[in-house]
């Protein structure tokens, strides 16, 4: 009778332990790129924000590129997408990237912006972007308070269509924040506010190789 109780016992612990061990592997697995502390889904909004009704945003255009409407992007950060994790070999935008809005619900901001949806919207013949306006590698938000569509122009290359310019922008203020010659949080500021405040800076930082980004 005794032996019997201790084998009973021993399997019941061995499956508590099996059932801790697969839990801990289940929370290890939902987390998005492990070890780092990354809550995907943390969103603080650079300004008011709430999902348009009835009204309709309205971009605006800043030296020549477009900027969105502030009351409907006013641009988001991720709180846990510190510099530290920013700088780490492990991070990468896939981290975060659809993991907390799909990509179906930032579709609906062309609807948001009276943009029409493009058609065969990938690689040479790309014409718009679902942009995070304040950038995934500099501390974003995946959400839709910082997605907004940027389109064109049309009849030029893809390397000078308006995203790409931003691209620049981004890589640019990036390699300033982890280089430690701008402050991370005035970085998210002044991109959501006006990116392109950084553009002439940062054709010259990129065109010298000076805009890399964090890694």
């Amino acid at each position: 009778m005794h032996g019997r109780s201790r084998v009973g016992w021993t399997l019941a612990f061995a499956v508590a332990n099996l059932a801790c061990i697969l839990a801990s592997l289940g929370a290890a697995a939902a987390e998005p790129c492990p070890g780092l502390g990354i809550d995907a889904k943390a969103s603080t909004p650079l300004g008011q924000f709430r999902l348009p009704s009835s009204q309709k945003c309205v971009g605006k255009m800043s030296h020549g590129f477009p900027i969105p409407d502030p009351r409907c992007t006013p641009g988001a950060t991720n709180a846990t997408l510190t510099l530290d994790v920013l700088k780490s070999a492990r991070f990468t935008t896939r981290c975060v990237r659809d993991k907390a809005t799909s990509a179906q619900k930032k579709a609906n901001t062309y609807d948001w912006y009276g943009v029409q949806h493009p058609e065969h919207n990938t690689g040479r013949t790309q014409t718009c972007e679902l942009d995070h306006l304040v950038s995934l590698e500099l501390g974003g938000a995946d959400t839709l308070s910082n997605i907004w569509p940027q389109c064109g122009p049309s009849g030029v290359p893809l390397e000078e269509r308006f995203f790409k310019e931003k691209d620049r922008v981004e890589n640019y203020l990036a390699t300033r924040v982890c280089q430690g010659q701008m402050d991370l949080a005035e970085a998210q500021r002044g991109i959501a506010k006006d990116w392109t405040q950084y553009l002439s800076a940062a054709e010259a930082a990129c065109d010298a190789g000076n805009c890399g980004g964090c890694k």
